[in-house]
């Protein structure tokens, strides 16, 4: 019997897309497909848990989808590309159940190789709260 075929993904928001569907439908093996095969993949998680390879990016992945359903909606604020690199930064908010928590502040990096593009490094954290500057309470006579 073949391995599988690795899915290709055509540009960085193939895996992105990809990584998000994974993840809203509980499917751990195509949340790793999604993975670079490099042995330095590094995720961190809003926790400030830092997991580097992906035995054990996949093991965290499979606790975080055995106990709950988990939906992230995002949205993309800034993005920089190259040729073989691309990073995105993103917004998340994360729904468990009917909670809701957020905003979170993902960034991702994705390499392009043989099989297209692939997500090399998750790094997501709790947004800071706004903060207020002195120019927002300025008073103007």
């Amino acid at each position: 019997m073949n391995p599988p075929v690795p899915p290709l993904f055509a540009t960085p928001e193939d895996v992105e897309s990809a990584f998000y569907d994974a993840i809203a439908r509980g499917d751990l093996e195509a949340l790793m497909a999604v993975w670079s095969e490099d042995e330095e993949v590094i995720c961190t998680h809003p926790t400030g848990q830092q997991l580097v390879g992906l035995p054990t990016l996949h093991e965290s992945w499979r606790q975080i989808l055995a106990s709950t359903r988990l939906q992230i909606n995002s949205s993309r604020i800034a993005q920089w590309q190259s040729m073989l690199l691309c990073v995105h930064q993103i917004t998340e908010t994360l729904q468990v159940g009917q909670e809701v928590t957020g905003p979170l502040q993902a960034t991702h990096v994705y390499i392009r190789g043989p099989h297209g593009w692939r997500l090399v490094c998750r790094h997501s954290s709790a947004a800071a709260e706004p903060s207020v500057s002195e120019s927002d309470h300025r008073v103007l006579h």
